[in-house]
């Protein structure tokens, strides 16, 4: 299997828009302040916008779809035809550890991000009296996602290059073994279907 230049393309464009979403979602994370009620005498917590939700879950998406893209191409490494052993399968085994590993830690920052940046605090406190809390993002969740974004893409990617150089295809070896004897076969019959021939002369 050859390196496909739209395949690479696709793939880095898909993971370099994941990124731009995920640093989206850091610089967007919700904010929240305690503010009292004009109606009666408690406090509750004001939200800013939610956008940073949005941003993580595009970042998921996209991101998953370049794992599916990739994997799906090479047939996620064990259900491929046969590669060659060599330094490259065994680049192509590491690299397609590690892309997962990395896939799977953005993953859950991203997701865990969305989920924790949506949630916003119900509660109402007595003014003056009790000390509200508004649960709020902590600062660098997102952030981690987008540099495992971006360490899922270059592992990815390298698993790809390197698996496409391994993977010489044991059915392609094995057809031209069998173009081989098929072709000596040939050669021995016509060499004995001439030996014949003089001999009757």
């Amino acid at each position: 299997m050859g390196i496909s230049i739209p395949i690479l393309a696709i793939s880095i464009s898909l993971y370099l828009i994941a990124f731009v979403f995920a640093f989206g979602a850091e610089r967007r994370r919700s904010t929240a302040k305690v503010l009292p009620d004009e109606y009666d005498e408690k406090t509750y917590c004001a939200y800013a916008t939610d956008a940073s939700t949005v941003y993580g879950l595009a970042a998921f998406g996209l991101l998953l779809v370049c794992q599916t893209l990739i994997h799906g191409v090479t047939k996620c490494l064990c259900l491929g035809r046969g590669m060659m052993g060599g330094r490259s399968t065994t680049c192509a085994i590491v690299f397609f550890i590690f892309s997962w590993i990395s896939f799977l830690a953005a993953e859950a920052c991203l997701l865990a991000g969305s989920a924790k940046n949506a949630y916003h605090t119900k509660y109402r406190a007595t003014f003056g009296i009790e000390h509200l809390s508004c649960a709020t993002l902590r600062k660098g969740v997102f952030a981690a996602g987008a540099a495992l974004t971006l360490l899922s893409m270059l592992t990815s990617i390298a698993y790809y290059w390197t698996h496409s150089k391994a993977d010489t295809g044991g059915w392609e070896k094995h057809q031209n073994e069998g173009l081989g004897m098929a072709s000596s076969n040939y050669a021995e019959n016509q060499h004995q279907l001439k030996t014949g021939e003089f001999g009757k002369v």
